[in-house]
């Protein structure tokens, strides 16, 4: 792909990072990265995206927290810091021709950047919606944001994100999509 090319629905996937119980509580700004991830996966789903889940290591960090468990019902469990060691996850980005991967979840500069390499490493496209990651200290979600931006990663936020998903106020979603977005402005 080229890096000047809109990263629309097309071709695109949607990978939630380890969404889980006992490491939620401890992120800054828990509040405002579920919410918009939410909206993330909510939108993927309504537009066909394919929509990923993994879980770092479950049987210590618990399972993903609800209403991310209910709508992804599968999701491998994982010890690699990288989303990418999970069972299923490079396959079925293969197998689904997916060419960028939008990366939401936990934390921003372990598993969420560590992830971020491997797929650039392997070519893929990655974009980081920057209100839809977290860690437990903003300067560490800050300095792997600098990073993975240095590296070739794409850095948006999750409304900018949606809106290049659709690509054109006639996509036949696009009303749906901005239902999304009024609903989290209002909240």
């Amino acid at each position: 792909m080229n890096p000047l090319d809109r990263l629309t629905a097309e071709g695109g996937a949607l990978l939630v990072v380890d969404l889980q119980e006992k490491l939620i509580p401890r992120i800054e700004g828990k509040d405002r990265m579920l919410a918009r991830s939410l909206v993330l996966v909510q939108a993927a789903q309504i537009l066909g995206l394919p929509v990923l889940a993994t879980e770092q290591y479950p049987r210590g960090l618990g399972s993903t927290i609800e209403p991310f468990a209910g709508l992804i019902p599968d999701r491998p469990a994982k010890t690699s810091f990288h989303c990418l060691g999970a069972p299923g996850i490079q396959d079925k980005l293969g197998d689904l021709g997916v060419k960028h991967v939008t990366l939401t979840g936990i934390e921003t500069h372990v598993c969420v950047a560590q992830t971020a390499l491997e797929l650039l490493r392997l070519g893929y496209r990655v974009q980081i919606p920057i209100d839809a990651v977290g860690s437990r200290f903003a300067i560490d979600r800050d300095a792997a944001i600098r990073r993975l931006e240095q590296l070739g990663a794409v850095i948006s936020t999750s409304e900018a994100i949606l809106f290049e998903w659709l690509g054109d106020s006639g996509h036949p979603q696009f009303k749906s999509i901005s239902h999304l977005v009024k609903e989290r402005s209002e909240a």
